[in-house]
């Protein structure tokens, strides 16, 4: 049975076509995104690894090994399954750091231009041979299904051309070139789910058509033994070891599972399962290989047992099988050198290109990297091609193959050293790479592409399966590659910059980024000062971006804050152009300044929140001093007292929750800011005490919130080296312990101590006075009782009312300075409020300060009757009307009326003065307070009146302005209880004495 090439053709452009179509659906969201960030699609994905050389390739490697074949799939699953420990670090490291290739990841490792150059050139060399294979496939199976009736060179070209643009077509076809590729992802998984299809249903066919079932194939392996021998040896002999380490160093190394693993990463989680579910698909993808074999075997087939897959079903004529095994192949080729390509050309871009070609003002950057890309993906292609016809159509596809893993493998090392060893150095990585590799070129890649050794007393026709050189060779290049590794960087010495990455890379350890200052204030100038290098376009693009990864606003000035986006713009810019021009370019253009005596100071900030993402790996001695750690901060944080640590260089590092409230500063929004930005007043409370010279202020007197704040503050300086002798090295904490509830109780309790001191000097007073107000009463009544003169009777009646008026003002005093503990003796009765008001008028007029003209005005009714005591209730009136005439100006009136209820009265003293400010209404009853000028009031008028309606089971309020159209004016309102005529014999009526 033959194919003609058009129906291939149909075929291969049709299911690649179907394949673009499912990649275009996605990117479009017509595919349901669960799917998309499902483990399952990324573990899929991953089936990049099972190229041609697997679907077919494997079969000619049982054929040559045995079961030794198993090694390219224990491999794989090995190195996801130690996942935890081996991926999950590198995975960090190119989320963090946007790190897309090996080459970045080297290059930002081991600080080094060099590092990225070397390993992007020896990686596009040693893949070369793994793309060729893929090239040979194709070819080889198209010859076999038309029965060699087709040019091989034209299917070769025809094939790179389709690879080119399907290339460019999935993976550089946007100008956004650091965006992850989800359609590209799906279509890959799509294509793992074809050639697992593809290749068990050969295996099922094997079974049960080749062979009449398990038992029939049973019974002709037992009977050709012989034929099998390779089957039977055991793996501790041959190539086993070399096999096993090559494929476990593929899952790093090779750029299609990098950039697949990592690059293409959608969702962090996904390696998790990976890590077992890799395996597992390995596992299945392993199974049909050996039946595969056995029967290709049975079958006598003259082909290659490499293409024992596809010929099975062509041998025994069925049409289906065949199709869709030669989809498989296509889908395993096409995917591999679709990704490889895709690899490789970020990899030239930005290591070899990109720093070469100087970046105008005013150029399209996206633009010209996304076609520099396409350039490259059809150069690789190309070099590929030629390279197929150099090496020829003979060579066997593991021959192939093994030279790319070997190629890969001397990578490993480097990746070793990354993440366990931060003693290896670039001098140490760049050495052992060279050697490795120049021990590979010798011995595998010039006898492969020449058919014969270098090596004037080795000459051999090159066959990597027929002899033991080849994998004596793979092992040769690795122990020269670790041994220069060890030893270069053991004799070498590690410069600052790459030690730090060594730090950020290596397993279980924490970075400690110093607090240095940047040579910028706020985030408008890092678009200034990149515009110069990458354009204004560029510049306001990628500082925005990295601003919006980091939820920062354009107008952000916190040192902490920049740094950061600092450390985003250097990241994202290494998505863009790879990690050493990137740094290049923000090392140039954004530096820090230069470090002070003692070196730069430990980022706390940015540890602390570094180890809080860090937290759930730890374990053991770690686990307990974060434990610690926790407890301490959370003891700080929840302080009754406000606590903030301040840095030698001004900036803040911690702000608890206590300051937070007192101060109504967010900690998010004040830490890494400089104590300069605090608002006012603490900004300048705070910098003032850090400068002091003393380490205790006490009773700090702070005006916020409309009133008087008493602190006491404490601080201590905390050294990070004592052999520097000052502040400026570490950090100051302070404490704030607000004393303001306790200074106005002090307060409180100095004015209850006056009260009484004045209790008890109006006791006296009272007893000093009373003694002749009892004579001069005593006088007035003789007169009253002996002259016959109407006048002089009316006047000694006037005398004996004011000598009564003198008693109760001093009693009243006495009263007043005990604070209620001896209320009035006197019952409470009906009183007229007009002739109280009258009285205190009367009183006024007769005043000797009155001096100006102030109209009084009594609108009280004149039968309305309260409850209380008529000679206290003059005493209210004579302050508040006195009071009122005091801060009215001339040619005003000061109005007093009443309005009443059933069961209470208001009475209303209204003046037309320049009132009462709004800060003060809440203290002019307190004693002692007033508005007066010195000398003019005591402050006891109005707390006396407080006392007095109070005892009157009453209320006082007060409004200022009282006329709000002018703003001027106050009025004092007072409710008492009213007297109803019925309820004179009401038992229940309060008196005074209750």
């Amino acid at each position: 049975m033959t194919f003609d090439l058009t129906s291939i053709s149909l075929i291969a452009i049709g299911y690649l076509f179907f394949l673009f179509g499912i990649a275009f659906i996605t990117d479009k969201g017509w595919f349901p995104r669960r799917l998309i960030s499902h483990p399952l699609t990324y573990v899929l994905s991953l089936g990049i690894y099972t190229s041609s050389w697997a679907f077919y390739g494997s079969v000619g490697l049982a054929y040559e090994y045995g079961f030794g074949f198993l090694a390219f799939y224990l491999g794989i699953a090995g190195a996801f399954m130690l996942a935890p420990v081996l991926l999950q670090p590198i995975l960090k490291l190119t989320k963090s750091y946007q790190l897309s290739s090996l080459a970045d990841l080297f290059a930002f490792r081991y600080r080094s231009s060099w590092a990225g150059i070397l390993t992007t050139g020896f990686m596009t060399i040693g893949v070369l041979p793994l793309l060729v294979l893929q090239i040979k496939t194709v070819v080889d199976t198209v010859l076999i299904m038309t029965n060699n009736e087709q040019p091989a060179q034209i299917i070769g070209i025809a094939f790179c051309l389709l690879m080119t643009v399907f290339a460019v077509i999935f993976g550089a076809r946007h100008t956004s070139t650091r965006n992850q590729h989800e359609g590209f992802v799906v279509a890959i998984a799509f294509e793992s789910i074809i050639k697992m299809i593809a290749i068990l249903a050969v295996g099922f066919y094997g079974i049960f058509y080749v062979f009449d079932g398990p038992n029939d194939m049973e019974d002709w392996l037992t009977s050709n033994k012989d034929l099998l021998s390779t089957m039977h040896t055991t793996l501790n002999e041959g190539p086993w070891h070399a096999l096993l380490l090559m494929f476990f160093a593929s899952a790093i190394v090779m750029p299609h599972m990098f950039y697949m693993t990592f690059t293409e990463n959608m969702n962090r989680r996904a390696l998790n399962t990976a890590s077992w579910g890799m395996p597992v698909l390995m596992l299945i993808m392993s199974l049909p290989i050996p039946i595969i074999l056995w029967a290709g075997l049975k079958l006598g087939l003259r082909y290659s047992p490499s293409y024992f897959t596809l010929t099975v079903g062509l041998h025994e004529g069925s049409e289906w099988l065949t199709v869709l095994t030669f989809i498989g192949g296509l889908a395993a080729a096409s995917g591999l050198i679709i990704v490889v390509t895709l690899a490789l050309s970020a990899m030239c871009l930005n290591h070899l290109i990109l720093p070469s070609l100087p970046i105008r003002e005013g150029i399209n950057i996206y633009k010209n990297v996304l076609w520099i890309r396409r350039i490259l993906i059809i150069a690789i292609v190309t070099a590929s091609y030629f390279l197929y016809l150099a090496i020829g159509t003979d060579q066997n596809l593991s021959d192939l193959g093994l030279a790319a893993f070997v190629a890969t493998l001397q990578f490993l090392p480097g990746v070793m050293g990354l993440l366990f060893w931060p003693t290896g150095n670039r001098q140490g990585f760049l050495s052992g790479l060279i050697g490795g590799i120049v021990v590979w070129i010798i011995g595998i890649l010039v006898p492969l592409v020449s058919g014969h050794s270098v090596l004037d007393f080795y000459d051999f026709t090159y066959n990597f399966a027929g002899q033991q050189s080849g994998y004596l060779i793979a092992l040769g290049a690795t122990v020269v590659n670790v041994t220069l590794f060890i030893l270069v960087s053991v004799l070498t010495e590690t410069n600052e910059d790459e030690q730090a990455t060594a730090q950020a890379c290596a397993v279980d350890t924490l970075t400690t980024p110093q607090r240095r200052q940047l040579d910028i204030l706020s985030a408008e100038e890092f678009r200034e000062r990149l515009a110069k290098p990458l354009g204004s376009k560029t510049a306001i693009r990628e500082v925005d971006r990295a601003l919006k990864d980091l939820q920062l606003p354009l107008h952000e000035d916190r040192p902490y804050a920049l740094r950061r986006l600092r450390d985003q713009l250097e990241a994202n810019l290494s998505g863009l152009m790879g990690p050493v021009l990137a740094k290049s370019i923000i090392d140039r253009n954004i530096p820090y300044k230069e470090t002070p005596v003692g070196g730069a100071l430990d980022d706390i900030h940015f540890i602390e929140s570094r180890i809080e993402n860090y937290n759930q790996q730890m374990t053991g001695l770690a686990a307990e001093l974060d434990s610690l750690r926790r407890y301490h901060r959370m003891t700080l944080q929840n302080l009754p007292m406000g606590v903030c640590s301040i840095g030698g260089d001004g900036e803040i590092l911690m702000w608890n929750r206590a300051i937070s409230e007192l101060t109504e500063v967010d900690e998010r929004e004040i830490v890494g800011a400089h104590i300069s930005t605090v608002p006012d007043p603490w900004g300048d409370v705070l910098q003032t005490f850090t400068e002091d010279e003393s380490t205790h202020h006490h009773k700090k007197t702070v005006e916020f919130g409309g009133r008087t704040h008493w602190f006491n503050l404490h601080k201590a300086v905390i050294f990070r080296d004592r052999q520097i002798d000052s502040p400026y090295t570490g950090s100051i904490v302070i404490l704030i312990e607000d004393l303001t509830d306790t200074q106005l109780l002090e307060e409180e309790l100095i004015h209850s101590e006056r009260l009484a001191s004045i209790g008890r000097f109006a006791a006296g007073v009272a007893h000093e006075i009373g003694n002749p107000i009892t004579g001069i009463n005593c006088l007035a009544q003789d007169i009253k009782y002996e002259t016959d003169n109407p006048e002089l009777k009316d006047m000694a009646e006037q005398i004996i009312e004011q000598t009564k008026r003198v008693s109760n003002i001093v009693q009243t005093l006495v009263s007043f300075a005990h604070a209620g503990t001896h209320k009035s003796q006197r019952s409470l009765g009906p009183v007229h409020i007009n002739q109280c008001v009258n009285e205190a008028i009367n009183l006024l007029t007769l005043s000797q300060k009155n001096q100006r003209y102030v109209e009084f005005i009594n609108h009280c009714d004149p039968e309305l009757e309260v409850i209380g005591d008529a000679q206290r209730l003059v005493q209210v009136f004579v302050n508040l009307v006195g009071n009122a005439r005091d801060a009215s100006p001339d040619g005003t009136s000061v109005v007093v009326r009443s309005t009443a209820s059933e069961l209470s009265c208001v009475i209303e003293v209204i003046d037309e003065g320049h009132g009462i400010p709004e800060e003060k209404i809440d203290q002019i009853f307190d004693p002692f307070f007033t508005t007066k000028e010195p000398g003019e009031g005591t402050g006891l008028g109005l707390a006396m009146v407080y006392s007095i309606i109070e005892e009157h089971h009453g209320n006082i309020q007060v409004d200022s302005p009282a006329y709000p159209e002018t703003g001027k004016g106050s009025r004092f309102a007072i409710t008492i209880p009213r007297h109803n005529n019925d309820n004179d014999d009401d038992p229940e009526r309060p008196e005074a004495s209750e």
